[in-house]
C-alpha cells in the first residue's frame, strides 16, 4: 500500500514539475517550429507511457496484494498480453520516431538561394568563412593549414581568392534568409548549435556536413558547442548576430578576403598589440584554459607568467621567456609545466599574432617582467 501510494504521488509530483517548472524551451527565432512540434510529441509520448506504467503497477500493487483468501497465478504464457504490448510499443515507437524523420529530410534540404556559410570547429574556437564575389567557395585541405593559413584554403585555388574570412567566434546573417551552413572540423567530433534555431548538426573530421534554418528575429544569439571535445568544451562558444540585410552587407564587406588577409598578414602590427592579443587570445579559445587573474584552469594562469620560473614535468627548470612561450604555444607538448596534463593543441600563429600574444601576456605580469626580454 506504501508503495502505490508512493508511485502516485511520484506521477503527481512530476506533472505538477513539468506544468510549473521555469525551465522550458527558448524562444523561437528560426522557422524550425516542426522540431518544436517533434520534439513535444516526444515528449507527450514518452510522458503518457510514464504516467500509464506507474499508475499499472500501483494498481497491481493494490489489486493483487497478498490477503488471506487469495492466491497468484502462474500466466508466463499470455500470447493475448504480449500482441498487445508489442502493438502498443510499436505504435509509440513509430510516433515518436516517423515525425523527425520528416523534419530531418527537411533540414539537409537547403532552398537553391539560401546563403552560403561555412563554420570551421577546432578545440576549443569558431572560424567562419563566406563565399567571395564568385558565390562560390575555395577548395580546402587540412595538408595546407599553416599559420597564415589557418583555414586550409589550396593556395592555387582561385575560386578562393575571394573568400571572406572571419577570423573570430562572432559572425553576423541576414534575418528572413534562408541560410545552409557548412559544418568542417580540424580535430575532433564538434556540434554547432544555437538554441534559439532549434537546429544543430555535428562537425566531423574528414568530411563536410551541413543544415539549414532561417534565422526569423534580429539579435545577438550564443553558439555552443553540444558535443563533449575536450577538457575546454565548455568555453567553446561564439555568437551569431541577426541583423537587416543592408547592415549585413556592410558587415560582411567590411571583413578580410583570403587575399586580403594574406597582405594584412605581411603587414607590421597596430599600435596596441597588447589590445591585439587580448583579441586574439578571446577568438581563438585560449580563455578557455588559462585564466587571466590567477584562478585556476586546465593549463597555467598567465597571471604574474611571463618572466616566471617554472618546473617541468620532468624536475627541470625553465625561465617563461618569449622563445619559450611561442615553442609552448605552437608546439605545446615540447614543455610541459609540472602539474599538468599534455592535452593543448598546436596554435596557428603568425609572426605578428605571436608577437601580439606576447605583448599581451606580458601586461598581465607585473614581476620580473625585465629579466624575460622584450616578446
Amino acid at each position: 500500500m506504501a508503495l502505490a501510494i508512493v508511485l502516485m504521488a511520484l506521477i503527481a509530483a512530476a506533472v505538477l514539475f513539468h506544468f510549473l517548472s521555469p525551465w522550458w524551451l527558448t524562444p523561437l527565432a528560426s522557422n524550425w517550429k516542426l522540431i518544436d512540434d517533434t520534439l513535444l510529441i516526444t515528449l507527450v509520448i514518452t510522458g503518457g507511457v510514464f504516467i500509464a506504467i506507474n499508475l499499472f503497477v500501483a494498481y497491481c500493487l493494490l489489486r493483487f496484494r497478498q490477503r488471506e483468501g487469495h492466491r497468484a497465478a502462474h500466466d508466463p504464457e499470455n500470447k493475448k498480453l504480449e500482441w498487445w504490448l508489442t502493438g502498443l510499443t510499436s505504435l509509440g515507437i513509430v510516433a515518436m520516431l516517423a515525425p523527425g524523420l520528416f523534419v530531418y529530410a527537411d533540414l539537409i534540404s537547403p532552398p537553391p538561394q539560401a546563403q552560403v556559410v561555412e563554420a570551421v570547429g577546432q578545440q576549443w574556437q569558431w572560424r567562419f568563412r563566406f563565399p567571395g564575389k564568385d558565390g562560390v567557395l575555395g577548395i580546402t585541405d587540412n595538408r595546407y593549414i599553416s599559420p597564415d593559413n589557418p583555414f586550409g584554403l589550396a593556395p592555387n585555388d582561385p575560386r578562393g581568392r575571394d573568400d571572406v574570412l572571419i577570423q573570430s567566434s562572432e559572425v553576423h546573417l541576414p534575418v528572413d534568409k534562408p541560410v545552409k551552413v557548412l559544418l568542417r572540423s580540424q580535430d575532433v567530433l564538434h556540434d554547432f548549435y544555437v538554441p534559439q534555431f532549434r537546429a544543430r548538426m555535428d562537425l566531423v573530421p574528414g568530411m563536410v556536413t551541413y543544415f539549414w534554418f532561417t534565422p526569423t528575429r534580429t539579435g545577438r544569439f550564443e553558439i555552443l558547442c553540444a558535443e563533449l571535445c575536450g577538457v575546454g568544451h565548455f568555453n567553446m562558444r561564439g555568437h551569431i548576430v541577426v541583423e537587416d540585410e543592408a547592415a549585413f552587407q556592410a558587415w560582411l564587406a567590411a571583413q578580410p578576403t583570403f587575399t586580403r588577409a594574406a597582405v594584412k598578414t605581411a603587414a607590421p602590427a597596430g599600435a596596441d598589440l597588447a589590445a591585439q592579443g587580448k583579441l586574439l587570445a578571446q577568438s581563438r579559445g585560449c580563455v578557455a584554459c588559462h585564466s587571466a587573474d590567477g584562478s585556476p584552469g586546465v593549463g597555467p594562469t598567465w597571471k604574474d607568467l611571463y618572466g616566471k620560473t617554472e618546473t617541468l614535468a620532468d624536475g627541470s627548470k625553465v625561465t617563461v621567456d618569449p622563445a619559450y612561450l611561442a615553442e609552448s604555444i605552437r608546439t605545446p607538448n615540447a614543455k610541459v609545466v609540472q602539474g599538468y596534463q599534455p592535452i593543448m593543441p598546436p596554435a596557428s600563429l603568425n609572426e605578428a599574432e605571436m608577437a601580439a600574444m606576447l605583448a599581451y601576456m606580458k601586461t598581465l605580469s607585473g614581476k620580473n617582467v625585465a629579466a624575460a626580454g622584450q616578446p
